[in-house]
């Protein structure tokens, strides 16, 4: 709950009894590898802060993967439209390896936020935060070739290219496995 506590007073100012009041909202919860976070179908709940471990969203298309981000240390994953709406997931939050989590109960945390306001304006910066990142990567599959957006990835999310294996990384650039080793190949060629 530590890193929490951290990333919570990166995003605003949080005072020691706010902390004490969101407390019944969170839970620390472990994941293996390949777990389940959220399948299709269930509608999300909850905001998932990560301690330690990363994971993904993907959508299962004729049995085929189709990575749309991944969510590291000190990142909120949510399914931010079935959050918001109470409706049903399309895609699946999956652990990429084992992962620690802790939970924002969301029915808890907004009772909470009705009453106190530090709590209201965290939880308005947690999902401004998640929001921002889907923008930029949706603004980067629309602006930038496949290359442009590896550079990017390289400059701007290392840890991407160092811990997802090649097959999803180029699943979530949206080009093959083995266009993306081209990709790479050329480059250090250059």
């Amino acid at each position: 709950m530590e890193n929490l506590l951290k990333y919570i007073h990166s995003l605003t100012p949080f005072s020691d009894e706010s902390w004490n009041l969101l407390q019944p909202a969170l839970t620390e919860k472990r994941y293996k590898k390949n777990e389940w976070i959220l399948k299709e179908g269930e509608v999300c709940k909850s905001l998932f802060y990560i301690d330690k471990g990363y994971c993904k969203s993907y959508y299962e298309i004729d049995g085929v993967i189709k990575n749309t981000n991944f969510f590291f240390e000190n990142e909120i994953a949510t399914h931010i439209g079935s959050f918001g709406s109470g409706k049903p997931s399309e895609f699946n939050m999956a652990a990429c390896e084992e992962l620690h989590v802790v939970i924002f109960d969301k029915e808890k945390l907004f009772t909470i936020a009705e009453q106190h306001i530090e709590i209201e304006s965290l939880g308005r910066h947690c999902i401004r935060q998640f929001a921002s990142k889907q923008e930029e990567f949706s603004n980067l599959f629309k602006l930038y070739s496949a290359q442009e957006r590896l550079e990017y990835l390289e400059k701007r999310y290392p840890e991407m290219l160092q811990r997802v294996p090649l097959t999803q990384l180029a699943s979530f650039l949206g080009v093959a496995r083995e266009t993306l080793s081209r990709i790479r190949k050329r480059r250090i060629f250059q």
